[in-house]
């Protein structure tokens, strides 16, 4: 349950317009909700600002949908990451056509109510067009987590002059995600081109001495550039998440 529907919640009984039996009964799922197979969070948004997100790798369609359902009977916003075509169209046949499918991102969004927007914006930088899957999933993230976001893509080290042009850009943000295979040194010069925070994403991307985004992961943490925090590779998600807590901090960027 978010903030806004608990406060809504407390203020129907406090005037009158609910009784404690019923708003008892809306909380009873507080702090979760026990599916068998699933232990549903739903005191996440109250602690951490935004509802427990579905990765849909590993679960079953139908574990998914009733997922989404029970989130969607106490969060504004669901975002399921991973998930397939057929997933989206289960969750949109069987939880609600209002759902939105990323097919480069594999994200499922829906939204009940538009989220509370944070001040300044996130600037998403991805290497290569090969990039782009994992630097959308940071997009979709931040996005649905109330954020203003800009995307920059295909501005790697193979040609620089791409990236420059673009510096301007760069110095708006109030924090910056780098998303990189290969080599993954978009990530350090960027950070040595402004006073921004940099959160890297290695990706999977590459061809074998790549070792499936391991060379890029050991770059990123090796940065000779100072403020370049790392995820793990292909963590396109973690690191809008990231990105979103610095964004409503409020520090620097436009």
């Amino acid at each position: 349950m978010d903030k806004a529907r608990l406060i809504e919640l407390l203020t129907d009984l406090r005037e009158g317009r609910i009784e404690v039996e019923e708003a008892l009964s809306r909380l009873r799922h507080l702090p979760y909700e026990d599916l068998g197979y699933a232990k549903l969070d739903h005191h996440r948004s109250l602690r951490r600002g935004f509802a427990e997100v579905i990765l849909c790798s590993g679960k079953t369609t139908d574990q998914i949908v009733e997922i989404a359902e029970r989130l969607m009977a106490n969060e504004a916003t669901i975002l399921a990451t991973r998930a397939t075509p057929e997933v989206y169209g289960a969750i949109r046949d069987r939880v609600s056509d209002k759902a939105q499918y990323n097919q480069l991102a594999r994200t499922v969004v829906i939204r009940q109510r538009k989220p509370e927007s944070k001040r300044g914006s996130i600037l998403v930088v991805s290497a290569g067009t090969s990039d782009i899957p994992v630097a959308e999933e940071a997009c979709v993230t931040a996005e649905v987590m109330g954020n203003r976001v800009e995307r920059l893509y295909d501005v790697g080290v193979a040609g620089i002059h791409r990236l420059l042009d673009k510096i301007e850009l760069l110095r708006k943000a109030r924090c910056i995600v780098v998303v990189a295979g290969m080599e993954g040194a978009l990530a350090s010069v960027i950070g040595g081109l402004v006073d921004r925070p940099i959160i890297a994403v290695p990706t999977s991307v590459g061809y074998g001495a790549s070792f499936g985004g391991l060379a890029a992961l050991l770059a990123m943490l090796n940065s000779c550039s100072g403020g370049v925090a790392v995820v793990n590779i292909d963590n396109g998600f973690g690191a809008g998440q990231i990105a979103s807590l610095i964004n409503a901090s409020g520090q620097g960027g436009e």
